[in-house]
Order: structure tokens, then sequence, then C-alpha cells
């Protein structure tokens, strides 16, 4: 896929002009036909979307395999109960993302692209709640509890996020970003992330980081430009681990997991004792002994140990082949884009799901710290679960509106233009 302003840009459009037949003196001519801006005016029969076949195959088979893992990991949790209470939680969840999906396909993208910013702002509001009414959770104040339901304000930062950033930098137009809009993107992350620190919730601001950059880089940006906020990142990741206790210490047991595997590293021992006993093709599904109580949080932040246990490498290869058929998938509907925006919010929205895969997959193997990530569609949480439902709703919108619409008629000049996408 290439970015704008390095070689072709993808949405860019072939003219073909329609020329008049010439008119004979004495002979009526029918009146040139109406040109209109896009198909689906009112009065017309609103076109069925096509679905991206690539999206809805990897989503539901990591959302059906997830329902099996939350059952297998959850249920030694809820001992002389027909159904877990977690796996009852878990599949309400992924009926919500599902309904949260299929609105959020519904929306056209103009709608999303108006309601951007002031979702940002909601956002922003929310994460600032939290600080002050936030519920602490493991040593941090991550969670709003409204009502009954507990919202983690951060997993919808990081989807808002990303429709800000596509809103602000497909302003610019073709070529790389000019600076005004550079300067608009980081002041969409410095808040948030500010925020999310003093939670402390340093993974979800790294992967706001992350997403940030991502779209920087699909814009155009040059590469030096990413030099002096990589190092910054860099200084003020080291300042943070060295002035939080608890941060020093997973740095700890991640490097030297085996040396403190009772203490620091006991998580990560655990996790690498399921991958050995999995083997190739895993222990059998519901016979995973690291779930009993040997391995902290099995069902959400390390689910991928609980598989490769029970399905062994075969399994983990099927999750991440899942993974990355979903990455190829959105791309391809990335790389069919017709307007900045749409790209932006394509590679954004596959981004927001891969990113955290990548990183809990990391993490899980001893190659990242720990750093709390859930694995989409596959672990326990609600939160997690909603927003990516909304972004594959809103990523197979993209796609549908490229594959289905029709070629768009415009006038220039007072005559009518075809105008053709490539």
């Amino acid at each position: 896929m290439t970015r704008w302003g390095r070689g072709a840009t993808p949405w860019r459009a072939a003219v073909v002009t329609r020329r008049s037949p010439p008119r004979v003196p004495g002979r009526r001519h029918a009146a040139p036909p109406a040109v209109h801006r896009e198909a689906g005016r009112a009065g017309s029969p609103r076109p069925a979307l096509a679905l991206d076949g690539g999206v809805l195959t990897s989503v539901g088979l990591l959302a059906a395999l997830g329902l099996v893992m939350i059952y297998s990991a959850t249920a030694p949790l809820a001992m002389g109960k027909a159904v877990p209470p977690h796996f009852v939680r878990h599949l309400v969840a992924l009926a919500l993302a599902i309904a949260a999906g299929a609105a959020a396909l519904r929306v056209p993208l103009g709608v999303w692209r108006r309601l951007a910013l002031p979702l940002w702002w909601a956002c922003v509001a929310l994460l600032a709640l939290t600080l002050v009414f936030g519920v602490h959770v493991n040593g941090a104040r991550c969670w709003l509890r409204l009502g009954g339901i507990n919202l983690q304000a951060a997993e919808l930062a990081k989807w808002t996020g990303v429709l800000a950033a596509a809103v602000t930098l497909a302003r610019s137009g073709p070529g790389a970003p000019r600076l005004r809009p550079l300067i608009a993107c980081l002041g969409l992350l410095a808040l948030p992330v500010f925020l999310l620190l003093l939670q402390p919730d340093l993974g979800s601001a790294a992967i706001l980081v992350a997403l940030m950059a991502v779209l920087l880089f699909v814009a155009g940006t040059p590469l030096r430009f990413f030099v002096a906020p990589a190092g910054a990142a860099l200084c003020g990741l080291a300042a943070y681990v060295a002035l939080r206790p608890y941060a020093l210490a997973r740095w700890r047991g991640f490097l030297a997991p085996w040396q403190t595997a009772r203490d620091e590293g006991f998580q990560l021992v655990q996790s690498f004792v399921a991958f050995g006993r999995g083997g190739l093709f895993g222990a059998g599904l519901g016979d995973g002994r690291q779930k009993l109580f040997y391995l902290p949080e099995a069902h959400t932040d390390f689910i991928l140990s609980v598989v490769a246990e029970e399905l062994g490498l075969a399994g983990v290869l099927l999750v991440l082949g899942a993974f990355a058929a979903f990455v190829l998938a959105g791309l391809r509907i990335a790389a069919r884009a017709r307007d900045p925006f749409s790209l932006l919010v394509a590679v954004g929205m596959t981004s927001l799901i891969a990113v955290p895969a990548a990183v809990n997959a990391a993490v899980v193997m001893g190659l990242l710290p720990t750093t709390g990530f859930t694995l989409p569609f596959l672990s326990f949480g609600s939160n997690s679960l909603l927003v990516c439902g909304l972004a594959v709703g809103v990523l197979m919108r993209v796609g549908a509106r490229e594959d289905a619409a029709p070629p768009v008629v415009r006038a220039v000049g007072g005559r009518p233009r075809a105008v053709v996408s490539r």
C-alpha cells in the first residue's frame, strides 16, 4: 500500500470527458442527463452493503475460539455451577459488541468525520472524571463506575483518537502533512497520554502513541520527523520506570524471570510452563493445569497461554494466523480507499486491533514486559470487546463504501465528466 505523498495516491481517479454529439440544424435534441453527485439519493433504494469476507471470517473465528477458551479458563473458578458466570458475562459482552459493530456499519463515514472531535473531547472528559471518581484496581485508577457499569475510558480513547487523528491528517490533503496538522496530532496525543499516565496506565498510553505513529507514517510524514519524538518517548519511559516501583518490578521480572520466579517473574514463568506443556497439539481442550490457580489472570491477559497449553503450537498458530488474515483484509480495504480520510480510518481501525494483539502475544512469550493488555476477541473484558466491535464495524463500512459505491459523476466547468475510480 502506498502512502500519499510517496508515489501514486491510492484514491487517485481517472477523469474521462464525455463529449456531446454534434448538433444538426432542424433536429430536436434530448436534454443532457442530470448530473448527480453520488448514487443513492432520496427516493432511490439504498444499495446493500458489501461486507468484506476476510474481516468477517477472521473476526468470527477469533470470537468463536474466544468463547470456547473463556469457558475452559473460567470453569475452575465456578465449581458447582452449570455455567461459569464469567462465560455468561463474556457472551453478553460479545452480543453487545456485535450490535455495536452492526450499528457502526450503518453509519456513513461522513457522520463519523463530523463526530470525531466531539467524541474525542467526550473521551478526554471521561479520562479526567476517572482520575477524580475512578475505582482503584490493581493499584491504578482505571475504571469509572456509572451505575452498575464499569467503564474503562482508556479503551474508548484509542478508538476516538484514531478517528480524530484521521480527520486532522486528512485535512492536509495529498502530500506530506503540513506543520499545523502535525502539531494538532501531537495535541490530540498529549492530553489523553498525560491523563493516562496519571492513573497510572503506561500500557494504554504506549498503545495510543503507537497508533498515532502508524497514522503519521501512513499519512506520509518523513521518517526524520520521528527521530526526536522517539528519543523523547524513550527518555520518558526510562524516567517513568525509574520513578514507579511497580513498573521497575515488571522490568525485573521480564529481564530475569527465572531468577525472580517467586516474585516479579512468577506470571511469566507460569506462561512458559504452559507453552512447554502444550507441545505441538496441546494437552487437550479443558485439560490445562496452569489455569488452576498457577497462572494469574489466565482468562484475561494470559488467555493465549491457556490456548498454548490446551491446543498446543497448532492452536497458537491458528490464533496468530487469524490476526494476520484480519490485518491483510484491513490493509486491502485501505488500499482501495478513494480519499485520505477513508485510508487513515481503515489503517487506524486495523491497527487498533492488531497492535494490542501483537503486544499481548509478545508479553506471554516473554518478548515484552507484562503490560496488562487483553487479547482482542479472546480475552475476558467487556470494554475491549465493545471497542473492537466498533472498530470492525467502521472498518467494514469503509470496505463496503469502496466496494458497493458506483462511479461518481460530477460536473466540472459546466461539462459532464465521468470519474471512474481505479
